[in-house]
């Protein structure tokens, strides 16, 4: 397999399980390249990202390492083995390596949960509204750049509202549904948007009201994807710095821990919608 200059937030993630696999193990990179009959170089590599691993190699390094968890293992070699060029790779080049991530991130999750204070999430915005958002950037995006973007998020609604959607959950900030993106046409349709989608088996929309008490669980946005096993989710936040990837076992436990909190509080989905429908009708 030939060496990557940019790996993907994915092809990383395997090469740091491979890697935790390795220590647990306690065998040195020279060790595991004397298993598989290469050189440690390539197993650095492989640790890396910068170099791919097939199902077969994996699964005997798995085996090599004594893991026992054949559901981890399986979760792997399917990532390992997967060499889907997914609809997002027509914005390589064109669009920042974090948008392509979260598209391929949110592609192969085998669920979503989201939870956002100032905006409605991604995935539930309309065009209209993702418009507003980015023509709001500092410094301004061009013209052509800004309706790649709105186009690519427009697109990456394909994982709730297409031919295999996932199951998907919301927790909307009351705060974000007043907030007027766009002018008062554009938000009556994104809280339209909002409740069309909610009325699908498979989305849940669940407002945070105003009148919380001592509420200060979550602070910031923050959007967890599932994997084929738990030690293998992802929570993505975005931090002073850029977007931050996070799937160490003890803070999965965490994020997992304070989403079930703020959902605690949140609206049941029909109090939700009834919140959603009296805002829309008093824009």
């Amino acid at each position: 397999m030939g060496t990557r200059r940019e790996p993907t937030a994915r092809q990383l993630r395997l090469a740091t399980e491979l890697r935790r696999l390795r220590d647990a193990a306690g065998l040195s990179a020279r060790e595991a390249a004397a298993l598989l009959g290469v050189n440690s170089v390539q197993i650095s590599q492989i640790e890396a990202g910068t170099t791919g691993v097939s199902e077969q190699r994996l699964r005997r390094l798995a085996a090599h390492y004594a893991c026992t968890d054949t559901e981890l293992v399986d979760g792997l070699a399917a990532m390992a083995a997967d060499r889907t060029r997914g609809w997002w790779e027509e914005y390589r080049g064109l669009l920042p390596t974090s948008f392509l991530d979260l598209s391929e991130l949110e592609w192969h999750a085998t669920f979503r949960w989201d939870v956002d204070f100032l905006h409605v999430p991604g995935l539930l915005q309309t065009e209209d509204y993702a418009r507003a958002l980015f023509s709001r950037r500092v410094p301004e995006l061009p013209a052509d750049e800004r309706e790649t973007r709105v186009r690519h998020r427009m697109e990456r609604r394909v994982v709730i509202d297409g031919e295999r959607p996932i199951p998907y959950v919301a927790l909307v900030h009351e705060a974000a549904l007043r907030i007027r993106v766009g002018g008062r046409a554009a938000m009556r349709a994104q809280l339209g948007r909002l409740l069309e989608l909610s009325d699908a088996d498979h989305v849940t929309v669940r407002v945070i009201p105003f009148d919380l008490d001592d509420f200060a669980d979550v602070t910031a946005a923050m959007v967890y994807a599932g994997g084929p096993v738990p030690k293998l989710d992802t929570v993505v936040r975005d931090g002073p710095h850029g977007v931050l990837y996070i799937h160490s076992e003890a803070q999965l436990a965490v994020f997992r821990t304070l989403f079930r909190r703020v959902e605690a509080v949140s609206l049941e989905p029909d109090r939700s919608r009834d919140l959603v429908r009296r805002l829309a009708e008093e824009l």
